[in-house]
């Protein structure tokens, strides 16, 4: 079991997330809607995997805020995007990701993805 860390600020996304993490037996640490709020409760909890939107409200987007949290905690990054533009997709690529889904994506999706964290 995986402690997970939820940033994605669409509320109805972000609940259907945490119905999936919990489905398959994961312990969800917290859902936040903001890079800031995301390096705060990373920080607090040090979650083995953080499940990071790349847009998000604020002004930290998710690569941003993966970028402050790995100065801090050593955690497994994937990223969740509705847009995979190449600018995006480069920058993620640099913060060491797992992996990047597009939104929307299974449960099917999400499982293969975190079966790449060790």
């Amino acid at each position: 079991m995986k402690k997970v860390l939820i940033v994605e600020d669409d509320m109805i996304i972000s609940l259907v997330i945490e119905n999936m993490i919990k489905k398959l037996g994961h312990n969800l640490v917290g859902k936040v809607a903001s890079g800031e709020e995301a390096i705060k409760l990373a920080e607090e909890h040090e979650p083995d995997i953080i499940l990071m939107d790349i847009r998000l409200k604020g002004e930290v987007d998710g690569i941003e805020a993966v970028k402050r949290i790995q100065e801090t905690i050593d955690t497994a990054v994937i990223y969740l995007t509705g847009n995979s533009d190449k600018v995006n997709y480069e920058r993620a690529k640099a913060t060491n990701c797992v992996d990047l889904i597009s939104k929307p994506f299974t449960i099917g999706e999400l499982t293969r993805s975190l079966d790449l964290v060790e």
